[in-house]
């Protein structure tokens, strides 16, 4: 399947290249190391038409070739008039752009026997699709990353044995076991075993999810350590992960388009270089002003300038650690006026936090978060390392813990400091001590744990998605620095979450609980109204990267998300998406200079062509030393600046 917005990267425009090249070069080896004296040879045609008496009309028609041209020759006739002919063909269907210019003046170099020239400007044609196509997804590499994630095979419980079946042969009720770090290949529901599984690039929560006995589990969700038992609650076909494939398949269908600089600038320089030809023609009445005209005005600046600055640009995002895979996005991205950002892993870190210990009177916090760090250090826990580097922080010294014991759904429990310490849940705590829910503070968004100390209630822990420090400062940034009119939260997180994320950060336009079926249609509602610039980083998000203007994926975590994606953050970090808005508009400016510079030289140029003070050989030359200064100028994109940022 291929998106609509992408044009067709064929081998042709590469075979072109390479056959152009050889082309010159074999003309080059028999001219100058060779030193083979040039012959011409020539074809003459007579033609008359003849009455009884004599001679009505008569003519005769000769070319000349010189055999050192035919290398030239063949790749004008093998590889020009295939060019030729496709973008006459694209005139018709009203795409009207540079490479008109370029057909004709292909047409007017073989006319003037201007072969190398003719050749240049076919290598130019094709050398600037091939450019263009570098590093360009293709809709069948998301799709087949998305197929390739998932396993092929499930292993269903059969009396005793384990059989390994193909995923389209699982039935709903079919027993399944989820070996340690296994991705689950249908919804389901446990129904033996105890493990945590990663579902944030699924359901954009950030944690990893305790699973026991009769806990739902996602398709396309990582196990953690442990062995799971499931029961199949729906076929391969309608589980969670085959509706994202679908989803994506769909809004590859309608990715937006972006229209190239280089066609929109071609669109009024192509008429007026064809209008000035006709004039000088018209005016002297002598057709080589026209063929002079034409030649100084091949559109090089845009048919190469441009893409070696897209180009050059790319290389400076690659350092800067920044994968640019389309590289159409360079010369849009100043244009975006909404940004869209998912919550996990992009304005936060993805990561739970430790953000309160609420203790009652009876305790201090530093003294319960020494006790319950000292014997979390211990679990396996999902949220056992938050504790555990909260309490590094604030430099506390960890203490010896005896007995130690952790059931499932239980909690864990040891005694520290000749004390029992015991960490469970709200729901556990209400159970097992109904007498002390007074003493329990009001729920809050996030997770959270309650702390007993010798059977009785000490403190609740609080956990939340850590923000970035700098998510607020970048936020606030974006309106005055970088024109965009909009910023809104898309997140598949619960409300408390979002809510508290988009007030801590300054975000007015929020949306939680969004599955990625209504992402997709949320962000392609934003893109019908104007161009747009989508940031997240899990699977859930890959069709609404694709819907997106622009998609920007952070980081390695999910190959799907950086195929679905335009760009790659690989450190994810916020800084690096300030730096890729300043690359992009630094890329435009210069390829605006290279373009417009180039075009406005060979105006001049045409001009004096149209006056006869420059032949058409005279008028090539001038041509490659203006192809010579934009490309020279095209290549400082890739020159760091002294600053790539401004928050």
């Amino acid at each position: 399947m291929k998106p609509a917005n992408k044009p067709p990267t064929s081998r042709l425009d590469i075979n072109i290249v390479i056959f152009s090249l050889l082309g010159i070069g074999i003309d080059l080896l028999l001219r100058y190391a060779f030193a083979i004296p040039e012959q011409f040879y020539s074809l003459a045609v007579h033609w008359s038409l003849s009455a009884d008496s004599a001679a009505v009309l008569q003519n005769q028609f000769k070319i000349s070739i010189a055999w050192l041209d035919l290398p030239l020759l063949a790749v004008l006739l093998f590889a020009g008039v295939p060019q030729i002919y496709q973008i006459f063909r694209k005139l018709l269907h009203g795409n009207f752009g540079a490479d008109l210019l370029a057909a004709i003046a292909i047409i007017t170099a073989i006319a003037l026997q201007e072969y190398m020239a003719g050749t240049l400007v076919v290598i130019m044609l094709a050398g600037g699709s091939v450019l263009e196509a570098y590093a360009v997804r293709k809709a069948s590499s998301v799709l087949e990353a998305l197929a390739n994630r998932m396993p092929s095979i499930a292993h269903r419980q059969s009396e005793d044995l384990l059989v390994d079946i193909a995923i389209d042969q699982i039935n709903i009720g079919d027993r399944l076991s989820i070996l340690p770090h296994e991705i689950c290949p249908v919804d389901g529901t446990v129904l033996e075993g105890n493990s945590t599984m990663d579902e944030s690039f699924l359901t954009g929560e950030p944690y990893l999810m305790s699973k026991i006995n009769g806990s739902k589990v996602l398709s396309g969700a990582v196990n953690g350590d442990g062995l799971l038992v499931i029961r199949a609650d729906k076929l391969a076909i309608d589980s969670r992960y085959a509706k994202i494939m679908t989803v994506m398949r769909e809004s590859d269908q309608h990715r937006p388009s972006l229209r190239r600089l280089g066609d929109q600038l071609g669109a009024w320089y192509t008429p007026l270089a064809v209008l000035l030809a006709l004039l000088a023609w018209a005016y002297s009445g002598e057709v080589v002003r026209f063929l002079a005209v034409l030649v100084i005005a091949t559109p090089c600046p845009l048919l190469i300038g441009i893409p070696v600055t897209i180009i050059s640009a790319i290389s400076l995002a690659a350092r800067r650690e920044i994968i640019i895979k389309n590289p159409a996005i360079l010369e849009t991205i100043g244009q975006c006026r909404t940004a869209i950002f998912d919550k996990t892993g992009t304005l936060t870190y993805g990561r739970p936090a430790l953000t309160a210990v609420l203790v009652n009177s009876h305790h201090q916090e530093a003294t319960v978060l020494t006790l319950v760090a000292s014997l979390e250090r211990y679990s396996k826990h999902p949220l056992a390392g938050s504790i555990v580097n909260a309490a590094e922080k604030a430099g506390i010294n960890l203490l010896k813990v005896d007995d130690i014991n952790e059931l499932p759904g239980a909690g864990l429990q040891g005694s520290v400091d000749s004390k029992i310490i015991q960490v469970t849940s709200r729901k556990n705590f209400t159970a097992l001590h109904p007498d002390q829910l007074v003493e329990l503070p009001p729920m809050s968004g996030g997770l959270e744990c309650v702390v007993l100390i010798d059977e009785a209630y000490a403190a609740t822990l609080q956990f939340r998605d850590e923000v970035r420090s700098d998510s607020s400062s970048f936020i606030n940034h974006l309106q005055p620095n970088h024109s965009f009119e909009k910023v809104m939260l898309v997140s598949g997180d619960r409300e408390s979450e979002v809510r508290y994320l988009a007030d801590k950060v300054g975000i007015k336009h929020v949306f939680f609980s969004q599955s990625p079926e209504q992402k997709l249609a949320l962000v392609r509602e934003e893109t019908q109204k104007t161009k747009t610039v989508f940031m997240g980083d899990g699977i859930n998000d890959a069709p609404a990267l694709t819907a997106a203007t622009i998609g920007i994926a952070f980081g390695q975590n999910s190959d799907i998300t950086g195929e679905a994606a335009d760009a790659v953050i690989m450190d994810s970090s916020l800084l690096k998406v300030d730096e890729l808005l300043h690359i992009g508009a630094r890329m435009r400016k210069i390829a605006i200079q290279s373009a417009v510079g180039g075009m406005v030289l060979s105006v001049i140029g045409m001009v004096f062509a149209g006056m006869g003070y420059l032949s058409p050989v005279a008028g090539a030359v001038a041509q490659e030393v203006i192809d010579g200064l934009a490309i020279l100028n095209a290549l400082r994109a890739a020159i760091p600046p002294k600053s790539l940022s401004d928050y």
